[in-house]
């Protein structure tokens, strides 16, 4: 289970919308290749390494709108210590070649070892902070998602951030998903995408005294 504010999911019971384990041939046939050196190791997890500072990624072909849940378990491989980052919501500006509109999550980001969220392109929007104790090395299981304008990271099954967009993607237009490698090399593994539906837990305070 997942709380939220005001709001409470179950993961294990919602619509999956994609889960198909990274392969050769599945990297081939449902993603693209932004940036980087991308591969599929003997383990199955999908390897990311970059040693420029910029957003090398691979993007999902697929979309997915509305209100979605992105799972996937991540570790940074020493001697990388940081960055693991991922868009929902998102898309690729092709005149350019750079991530355009897009959600980003990040753990041990932003040059300080945040934990948080950005709006691509314009990056008005940033919410981080440090309180995530991360360790490097350590395989995290992560769920990000959305509900509408209200975004949210789980580690492990407890809840790390949530925060509310007031300007927010419109996430009926933009669906790509992405794995990022930002300076560093880190490996990504049983990807899922899941349509979330939730439980509303609003409710009183009972008085404590």
């Amino acid at each position: 289970m997942i709380q939220l504010m005001r709001k409470r999911l179950d993961p294990d019971a919602l619509e999956v919308l994609y889960d198909r384990p990274f392969s050769k041939e599945s990297f081939e046939e449902d993603f693209e290749l932004k940036g980087g050196k991308w591969y599929v190791d003997d383990e199955g997890w999908l390897v990311g390494e970059n040693r420029e500072n910029c957003a090398a990624m691979v993007m999902s072909k697929d979309e997915f709108f509305g209100d979605v849940l992105v799972e996937f378990d991540a570790a940074t491989i020493l001697p990388a210590t940081r960055d693991i980052n991922v868009t929902w919501h998102g898309s690729w500006n092709e005149e350019i070649n750079k991530r355009d509109i897009a959600y980003v999550f990040g753990i041990e980001g932003w040059w300080e070892g945040l934990i948080g969220f950005e709006r691509s392109p314009e990056y008005e929007f940033k919410v981080g902070t440090k309180l995530f104790p991360f360790e490097a090395g350590r395989v995290y299981h992560v769920a990000v998602g959305n509900i509408g304008n209200e975004l949210f990271i789980a580690i492990d099954g407890v809840l790390a951030l949530e925060v509310h967009d007031p300007n927010p993607i419109d996430i009926n237009k933009y669906g790509r998903v992405g794995f990022e490698a930002y300076c560093t090399k880190v490996k990504y593994k049983n990807y899922k995408v899941k349509r979330i539906t939730y439980t509303d837990t609003a409710k009183p305070y009972d008085p404590e005294f």
